[in-house]
């Protein structure tokens, strides 16, 4: 059975997709710990990230990183951090969180009833950094 991330990137579920190219994808969580927060993701069904191949753990992290740095100029958090878990979804994720306090990156405390709005403008101005930032894979 596919995976709930496998439902949203073959377009069975929605999502607020930012990234896409032939390796992952990024869209925003619908449980946000922070403005901003998203996950990059394997079009590739791995359930831990010590399984994934060494190009594909690079190409993520490459990714995020590209990403990262759009949310550090769109939000102008403290920081972005960076946490891999895997315990929500047996598909690996990169959490993207820009942070303000250390508690922000708590999974605890995730909005489960989100503005949609908020996303969507979120969603937006990440894409918006991309484009300006010169990125090709920019989802729509």
């Amino acid at each position: 059975m596919a995976t709930l991330f496998t439902r949203i990137i073959e377009g069975e579920l929605p999502g607020r997709f930012v990234w896409r190219d032939d390796r992952c994808v990024a869209f925003l969580t619908i449980a946000p710990l922070a403005p901003g927060h998203l996950l990059v993701v394997p079009i590739e069904e791995i359930d831990h990230w010590i399984d994934l191949e060494p190009d594909l753990l690079a190409h993520l992290m490459e990714v995020a990183r590209t990403i990262g740095r759009v949310q550090q100029d769109v939000f102008r958090p403290v920081k972005v951090g960076v946490l891999v878990v895997g315990e929500e979804v047996p598909h690996v994720h990169v959490h993207l969180v820009p942070f303000h306090r250390l508690d922000q990156l708590d999974l605890a405390r995730a909005d489960h009833d989100p503005d949609p709005a908020a996303l969507d403008a979120a969603a937006a101005a990440i894409r918006e950094g991309l484009r300006a930032a010169g990125a090709a894979h920019v989802s729509d």
